[in-house]
């Protein structure tokens, strides 16, 4: 996109209806290699580069929360081969791009069962996560071995065991109660999810946090996905009226 119509389009972009969080699933890798004749990892390559780009328009037009789905625990699932390299993404990622995040002043978060990953992709998160973890900028979370099912079912556990130690009372459980035991307990909801590759679901994704979640899917493959559609979604979701179940006032 020219320097030009990246300025047309941020004229367009309201100012005062940012969203604060907006979530992404990082889909279409594979087929976006498989289209050119090369090997899935390539897309996964490429996909690296999207993300850099999309978190730096992001932080430009500022909105507070980016969670981005890196793994999923069904992603398992696929060939020992691309298992291994996609684990290897996350600290091949914040390796080259820490000290520009840090000078951005990012906070680096992760979600998800983290006792899973690689000793060194999980040594990789945590030196990001406690390297930025006085910043103040905008939040990059990265789901890492994370399914909604699986999060609300760690939830479930944890308020279980308070009750059964007498911390929590049955009748004080609610929504909050529920919400604030979730990976995501320390961030607002998603206001905006953003799916490429021409899917339309969820895939697992955020299922409490995504509620009223305005989404937004499009055909472009993630390594295609650039800051022209990132912007485009975002006045999309400006044109959205947001009601929660109300009557718009």
């Amino acid at each position: 996109m020219s320097k030009k119509k990246e300025e047309e389009l941020l004229k367009l972009v309201s100012e005062e209806e940012i969203p604060v969080h907006v979530a992404v699933i990082m889909d279409g890798n594979g087929r976006w290699a498989k289209n050119r004749g090369w090997p899935r990892i390539a897309g996964h390559k490429a996909g690296m580069d999207t993300l850099r780009e999309i978190i730096s328009c992001a932080d430009e037009i500022g909105i507070k929360v980016m969670t981005f789905f890196a793994f999923s625990t069904e992603n398992w699932k696929r060939p020992s081969w691309e298992v291994k390299y996609l684990m290897k993404l996350p600290e091949e990622y914040l390796q080259k791009e820490l000290n520009t995040l840090m000078e951005k002043n990012v906070v680096i978060k992760a979600i998800g069962d983290l006792s899973r990953l690689p000793r060194r992709t999980l040594k990789a998160v945590n030196d990001a996560l406690h390297n930025t973890k006085d910043n103040t900028g905008l939040v990059i979370n990265f789901a890492l071995n994370y399914g909604g099912r699986a999060e609300i079912v760690d939830a479930v556990r944890q308020i279980s065991q308070k009750v059964a130690a007498g911390k929590l009372e049955p009748d004080d459980i609610d929504a909050q109660v529920l919400a604030d035991h979730l990976y995501t307990g320390d961030i607002p909801d998603p206001d905006l999810l953003i799916r490429p590759s021409g899917e339309l679901r969820i895939s697992n994704f955020l299922l409490w946090q995504m509620a009223y979640t305005e989404l937004w899917f499009t055909r472009i493959l993630w390594p295609d996905f650039n800051r022209e559609h990132f912007l485009r979604a975002i006045m999309d979701y400006q044109r959205r009226e947001r009601r929660f179940g109300g009557i718009k006032k």
